[in-house]
């Protein structure tokens, strides 16, 4: 039988918290496309190094990317919302600035935007690579 690391290897712990794995492929784990998306975005970094210098200057180069990554770079998957507002719930307050400035400017000049006002859109509700079906999902915790 040819089993793929994950599937030889599964983790009660994370199953009991209802983590399931997210493959883009089927028994592929190691092309998780939001991963392979991140690492992208990760190396072509201006100040990423050719090289670490150590294991301490390659932790603290990461600290500082994942802390821009998730707390200051507006995602287009979001909507140009960062990771960490969708977390925090800071979407609507956002959203409602944003779109007072889209109302000012429209306002200003509206033969600039013949299709009418803008609307701020919103990031997707849920995402997923591969979303299990209502009979795949793990039965809820009680």
């Amino acid at each position: 039988m040819d089993l793929t690391r994950a599937e030889a290897f599964p983790s009660p712990l994370l199953g009991s918290l209802g983590v399931v794995r997210s493959l883009s492929r089927p028994h592929v784990s190691d092309d998780n496309a939001f991963s392979e998306s991140q690492f992208k975005t990760l190396k072509y970094q201006p100040d990423y190094p050719d090289r670490f210098a150590s294991l301490a200057h390659a932790r603290a180069s990461c600290q500082e990317f994942f802390t821009w990554y998730n707390g200051l770079h507006q995602h287009y998957g979001l909507t140009l919302f960062t990771p960490a507002d969708v977390f925090y719930g800071r979407v609507e307050d956002i959203a409602a600035r944003r779109q007072v400035a889209l109302d000012a400017a429209y306002a200003a000049q509206p033969e600039r935007l013949p299709n009418g006002a803008p609307v701020v859109r919103r990031p997707p509700a849920s995402v997923a690579i591969d979303p299990l079906s209502v009979d795949d999902q793990c039965p809820s915790r009680d």
